[in-house]
Order: C-alpha cells, then sequence, then structure tokens
C-alpha cells in the first residue's frame, strides 16, 4: 500500500506543475475579464441611438430595377432619412427616399460623418482606414466592405459603406480584454473556438489531479490515524511508572 501511495503521489505533483500554468492563465485573465463593467468594456454609452425621422415630402421606393431584395427599413443617417436595402448576397446600399435613387457608397468623409453625428466622446479622429470585406481585422469578427474610424483615445468605430450603420466599437480595453479572453480560452489565434485541443487536454488534466487528490485523501487519513497511537511492541516495552516512595 506503502508504494502505491508513494506513486500516486508522485503523479499528484507532476500533474500539479503541468496544470499549474493554465490555472493561472484561467486566474489571471477571469480576474481581468470581471474587473470594468461589461457596458464600459464595449464602449455602448459612446455612440447615441439615432434621432427621429422626419420625412418632407411623400416616399418613393427605391429604384432597384429589378434586383432580388431581401429587406429594406426607412433609417436616419447623417443627411436624413434613408433607404437601407439588402439585397440577396447580404450587400446593403442606401436610397434617397426623396428620390428613390440608390447612392453610391461611403467613402472615409461620410464614414466619419456617420460617426461624429452620433459620438458623445471628447476623442477626435487619428484616422480613417479601409476595410476589406475578405480581410477583415480580428477585433471586428466579420466580414465588412468599409472604413474603420480610429480616434484618439484608441477606440475604433467600423461603419458599413454600403449601409452607412456604425456596426462595431472597440475601446482599447475592449482589445486587452479580448487577449485575455483569447488566453482564457486558449485560442490567441481566433479567440473563438472555446473547443480547442489545449482547453480540452488541460481541462482533462485538471480533472485527473482532482481525482489522484480524491483518492490520496483518505489513503493518507488513514495514515495518519494509525500512526498517531503505540504500536503493540512498543506498548509492551515500556516502563512501568513508578509509585511514590515509601
Amino acid at each position: 500500500m506503502g508504494g502505491v501511495r508513494t506513486r500516486l503521489r508522485r503523479w499528484h505533483v507532476w500533474l500539479g506543475w503541468l496544470v499549474a500554468i493554465p490555472m493561472l492563465l484561467w486566474t489571471v485573465s477571469g480576474l481581468v475579464m470581471v474587473a470594468r463593467p461589461i457596458d464600459e468594456v464595449r464602449g455602448e454609452g459612446l455612440i447615441r441611438p439615432a434621432g427621429p425621422i422626419h420625412v418632407a415630402g411623400p416616399l418613393i421606393a427605391p429604384q432597384i430595377a429589378g434586383l432580388p431584395v431581401m429587406g429594406m427599413t426607412l433609417e436616419q443617417r447623417a443627411e436624413g432619412p434613408r433607404w437601407t436595402v439588402e439585397f440577396d448576397g447580404g450587400e446593403h446600399r442606401l436610397a434617397d427616399p426623396a428620390t428613390g435613387r440608390l447612392l453610391p457608397r461611403l467613402g472615409a468623409a461620410e464614414a466619419t460623418r456617420e460617426v461624429m453625428t452620433r459620438y458623445t466622446g471628447k476623442a477626435k479622429v487619428r484616422e480613417v482606414t479601409r476595410v476589406d470585406r475578405d480581410k477583415p481585422p480580428l477585433e471586428l469578427r466579420r466580414p465588412m466592405d468599409g472604413w474603420r474610424v480610429a480616434m484618439d483615445d484608441d477606440t475604433h468605430f467600423f461603419v458599413d459603406g454600403g449601409s452607412g450603420a456604425i456596426v462595431a466599437r472597440r475601446t482599447g480595453w475592449w482589445r486587452f480584454y479580448d487577449v485575455m479572453w483569447g488566453l482564457h480560452i486558449m485560442d490567441l489565434q481566433g479567440r473563438e473556438d472555446t473547443n480547442n485541443p489545449w482547453v480540452v487536454s488541460f481541462a482533462m488534466l485538471g480533472l485527473a489531479m482532482v481525482l489522484l487528490a480524491l483518492v490520496l485523501l483518505p489513503m493518507t487519513i488513514g495514515r495518519r490515524r494509525n500512526g498517531s497511537g503505540l504500536s503493540p511492541k512498543s506498548s509492551a516495552t515500556a516502563p512501568a511508572s513508578r509509585g511514590p516512595r515509601r
């Protein structure tokens, strides 16, 4: 029994060393992710809702020339009310409700205007860069053909070039949070795969360490109980206590 206990204890120690690194990463990353309210991390208060829609005259349907349309809504943009038309395939375009004419895709200046019209912060625009649909940045997490408006406080806004919608906002804290999330699920490449081999393997090792501890606990307790009292041999050879001298 002593040999089995020693071997199990050795395995438990080595498993502890293996699991210590992911345990540290999980703890630190989890602490970072709860350090601030999620609304502040997402920057949800940086963009105010779009204003009410005011239409001066009758609405004219978009001139889509028989193209397959999946949906159409009237939304407020920086330049006023606009039809937002979604075509088959996911492409979006804006149309003027006063004439029905399809509008060209937004340029850098128009994308900046869409952001600054609804922006509630105090930062200034640092740069505006194009976003390629085939190579979107990791922080966006979706294909989009549009613009990234970067502020001087390290906040980024992503504007769809077809619909003019602000589809994402990324604060500096959000990007740090995102790195911690990648460490937490052990997927720094895409930061979305929670079922990758690394996290599954380390979770199984952690479970094995806990099961070994449960096996070792009663064995260790039993050993201490058996060694707490005197053995029969030692009891027989122990010197008798002397009474008081007469």
